[in-house]
């Protein structure tokens, strides 16, 4: 029985298109693909349009270059100080290496997922409660740190941990509250304490001030005061002694003398009368009517100075009775 060309074309033709669907392969972009080749690895794949030898190689890995998040399910972590902790985390991490991460571990996802679970166990259990929430960063780093160095081998690169949430039991979220609520009450009365203690200090600069101010305003009244009654006091002077030098002046020249003893003769008169009206008892002298006599009296006080300083004595003036 002859078999039709027809047929055995189409068999030919389904046969080839079978192959080249087998052995065609696209590999998209981020990703890579491991090619074994009879069972052995032959090479990677990277993203584009690749050919297989039939029936000798074949896609045994596919992997996804991208980075990718795994979530970290919530554990029951104990404290330095032995308080239980529910704390869960998400993990970021990428594929560097595909032959590594196909024949270095068998699900490289589910080995670093229960390392890092390990390892937060272990960070938390270094500090206690109260650090845990500050010292997110460090512990993420830690974690981050030891990942790294055991997945290096998998040919996966540990990128960054994240603590979501760190769960304490309720009573202890009780007293860590009455705990907050007492330091902010306690930071409150130092801070009113502190503002009355400022306040205080700064009435009492305040007077301090005030005060210095006041005695220095009244040192320079007084100096102030001082240096009038000093000028005024040198100029009553300085006007007395130009008055003297020119009485002086006056009774050198012709006709002082004389003119000196009717003054004084006035002033004399002057003067007894207004002690004659102040006084209801006037005790009278002897030579009250001897005007001559007092004028003269007057006149010898006048020239004993100059009559001393000329010759070192003079003749003494007789006064009448």
């Amino acid at each position: 029985m002859d078999i039709p060309l027809g047929f055995v074309a189409v068999v030919v033709a389904v046969l080839a298109v079978v192959v080249i669907a087998r052995t065609a392969t696209v590999v998209p972009q981020q990703s890579a693909f491991v090619v074994e080749y009879l069972g052995k690895y032959s090479r990677t794949l990277q993203a584009g349009f690749h050919i297989l030898i039939p029936f000798f190689e074949r896609v045994a890995y596919k992997h996804n270059l991208k980075e990718t998040a795994i979530d970290i399910p919530e554990q029951i972590c104990i404290t330095r100080d032995n308080v239980q902790v529910g704390v869960d985390g998400v993990l970021y991490l990428q594929v560097l290496d595909p032959h590594l991460a196909s024949y270095g571990i068998q699900n490289y996802g589910f080995a670093i997922t229960q390392l890092a679970q390990t390892t937060l166990r272990s960070e938390i259990g270094k500090i206690e409660l109260d650090r845990t929430f500050e010292a997110r960063s460090a512990i993420n780093a830690n974690v981050v740190s030891e990942l790294d160095k055991a997945s290096a081998p998998w040919g996966v690169k540990v990128l960054r941990y994240e603590i979501k949430n760190i769960t304490p039991p309720r009573d202890v979220l009780s007293a860590m509250e009455k705990q907050m609520r007492a330091e902010r009450e306690k930071r409150a009365v130092i801070l009113a304490s502190e503002g009355d203690r400022d306040a205080k200090i700064n009435s009492a600069e305040g007077d301090k001030q005030r005060v210095i101010k006041q005695s220095e305003a009244a040192k320079q009244q007084q100096i102030n005061e001082a240096e009038g009654q000093a000028q005024a006091i040198l100029a009553v002077a300085e006007a007395t002694a130009e008055g003297l030098r020119r009485v002086g002046a006056a009774l050198g020249e012709r006709g002082g003398i004389e003119a000196m003893q009717l003054r004084l003769g006035e002033e004399y008169v002057r003067q007894f009368g207004k002690l004659a009206q102040s006084g209801t008892t006037l005790v009278v002298p002897a030579n009250l009517t001897d005007l001559a006599a007092m004028v003269s009296l007057a006149t010898s006080i006048t020239r004993k100075p100059s009559g001393g300083a000329a010759g070192g004595g003079g003749t003494p003036v007789a006064t009448g009775s």
